[in-house]
């Protein structure tokens, strides 16, 4: 255990606190196994910059404080090792043109460390300058690459990994909603040729029309083009619900995409309480509500990465509304199937009382009746997934603003 005389030496004579209060900060300090510092900062609330102030004038050196923008030339950093560089508490910081290489220390005055130095880096020259224990600390995580939960500067690397892949996902959900827009187009295209064969069988069948037949004709091609021009992409799309992604799978990789939050977010604070939801992403929505708090970092040279988290909470949050817009348009799409179900079934329907009984009318009648169930039934299949989740769905900012004015 370091004697609490010890580390009071760089702290005595600026007046920190009243000697008994330092005295017992030391002890604290020494029993714990922590810098002295660390105590005076965090438990007496003594500024870092009384401390970095009293460092200055035991050790007659400059201070340097951690600092994330730093340019630390990249051959300073090779084969140092984190741990005997947080024993020894040093780091390399700035090398200036004339190759002098300032070093922050713990103990500017330590001939061990300055020894360790030199079999480092060689004689020399050095400009060694006093920094508080933390900021160390700060320098060994953010240069020397950590685990996640303690790095900083690769941290926003590996928050940029993870808001790259949302954005992916978000392009794939985006080609996902464009392609049921394209079944939708299809599908009013069918209804359109659709209406065009039986306005060409009504002249064809009806008495008084039968005496212009190339006006039929012409009428019935057109229509029958218009459904087998669209016909392909109406198929297309219907043979994708049976294969990735439906409407559990598009759930289930939006939440792995927010994985990140596990390692890169610390919620402890929050005291957000919320009903639990019925659905998977439902609860998804609910949850980045616990990760959109402001929580400042220490130290405010940490802004940036502070910046990283926040950025990648929004992308989270976008990637749920994606989510949304995705399923919603697969919504929308068996609504489409359905409308133009109801208008096979209903024109089946109406084609067949209206004309006189017989094989070929009956015939065509029942085909479209049948063609018209086929697709409500399918329509249905695209939209009851679904409709569990409208219940469930998150209020937005602007729905929750008009409820607080009303």
């Amino acid at each position: 255990m370091i004697e609490p005389e010890r580390l009071l030496e760089p702290f005595r004579p600026a007046a920190l606190l009243r000697p008994e209060l330092l005295a017992q900060a030391a002890e604290a300090a020494a029993r714990r196994g922590v810098p002295l510092a660390r105590i005076l900062h965090a438990e007496y609330q003594v500024p870092r910059e009384a401390l970095l102030a009293a460092l200055r004038s035991h050790y007659q050196c400059a201070s340097i404080e951690y600092d994330e923008r730093l340019p630390i030339p990249p051959e300073l950093l090779i084969d140092l090792a984190g741990k005997q560089l947080a024993a020894s508490g040093w780091f390399p910081v700035i090398k200036d043109v004339d190759g002098t290489i300032v070093i922050a220390a713990r103990d500017p005055s330590d001939p061990a460390m300055r020894s360790e130095v030199e079999s480092s880096f060689g004689p020399g020259p050095y400009e060694f300058r006093v920094a508080l224990p933390d900021d160390i600390s700060w320098f060994i995580q953010d240069f020397l690459h950590a685990r996640p939960g303690l790095l900083i500067g690769t941290e926003r690397t590996g928050l940029a990994f993870w808001r790259n892949t949302m954005a992916q996902w978000r392009t794939r959900l985006a080609c996902y909603r464009t392609d049921l827009a394209r079944a939708r187009t299809a599908l009013a295209f069918i209804r359109t040729g659709l209406a065009f064969v039986v306005i060409s069988w009504t002249l064809l069948s009806g008495q008084g029309f039968s005496t212009q037949p190339a006006l039929a004709y012409g009428v019935l091609i057109s229509g029958l083009l218009l459904i087998c021009g669209a016909l392909p992409t109406y198929l297309k799309v219907r043979r994708s619900r049976l294969t990735p992604p439906r409407h559990q799978t598009l759930v289930e990789v939006s939440a792995a995409t927010l994985s990140f939050l596990e390692n890169y977010q610390d919620v402890e604070q929050c005291a957000v309480k919320k009903e639990t939801k019925e659905t998977m992403l439902a609860r998804l929505g609910d949850l980045l509500g616990n990760y959109s708090t402001i929580i400042y970092p220490v130290p405010s040279s940490r802004e940036r990465t502070h910046l990283a988290r926040e950025r990648n909470v929004l992308a989270a949050q976008r990637t749920i509304a994606g989510c949304y817009r995705t399923i919603y348009a697969r919504a929308r799409t068996g609504l489409a199937f359905i409308r133009t179900g109801v208008s096979f079934a209903s024109i089946g329907i109406g084609l067949s009382g209206y004309f006189a009984p017989g094989f070929i009318n009956t015939l065509f009648g029942a085909v479209v009746i049948v063609i018209g169930l086929l697709l409500m039934v399918d329509g249905g299949l695209w939209y009851l997934p679904v409709r569990k989740e409208q219940a469930e769905l998150p209020k937005t900012r602007s729905a929750a603003l008009a409820g607080e004015s009303s």
